[in-house]
């Protein structure tokens, strides 16, 4: 217990109270760009990887930390549109890839039976050759499943559902 305490506090010092609390769909769908471009989760990065991955530019696994992959989108994004390439989200890249889309990033949506319905793989071999023994490689869980389908991390849709199994139909989420 001890252990998570420290590693919980750890956290809030590196990055700061606002990383852990629990992030509002509102908070990211009303997001602006910052000059705050900290390692910890940012509603701006966020809401700007939706909006990359909508626009057909993959940011890698949606998350809401800034990345390789995700420096490597904006950097296409910007040649597509005929801005310098530089792989950094300025705010001419922020104001065109707003542009891109109406929508709001993040929407609340009920589960159906099928969306969180098996069957799922218990154990997935790490090693290639015995993946190809079995008779179909699926998702361990149901959040697996949807975070897949939404190209997101499972962490980043548990953050937004907190204490919801993903195992009944009478639940909604919140994602991409």
């Amino acid at each position: 217990m001890i252990r998570l305490v420290v590693v919980a506090a750890a956290f809030l010092l590196a990055c700061g109270a606002a990383e852990a609390a629990r992030p509002d769909l509102a908070v990211v769908n009303q997001a602006q760009l910052s000059s705050d471009t900290a390692k910890c989760f940012s509603p701006a990065v966020l809401k700007a990887q939706i909006l990359l991955d909508r626009a057909r530019f993959s940011p890698g696994l949606i998350d809401g930390h800034l990345g390789k992959s995700f420096t490597k989108a904006i950097s296409a994004f910007q040649t597509a549109n005929g801005f310098p390439s530089d792989g950094k989200l300025t705010q001419e890249t922020w104001d065109k890839l707003l542009a891109t889309s109406a929508s709001p990033v993040l929407i609340t949506f009920g589960l159906t039976r099928k969306d969180v319905r098996g069957p799922f793989t218990k154990r997935i071999p790490a090693r290639l050759e015995r993946m190809a023994r079995l008779s179909r490689l699926g998702y361990h869980n149901a959040a697996e499943k949807l975070a897949e389908r939404f190209h997101s991390s499972e962490p980043l849709l548990q953050r937004f559902n907190p204490g919801i199994g993903l195992r009944k139909d009478r639940h909604e989420v919140a994602g991409p």
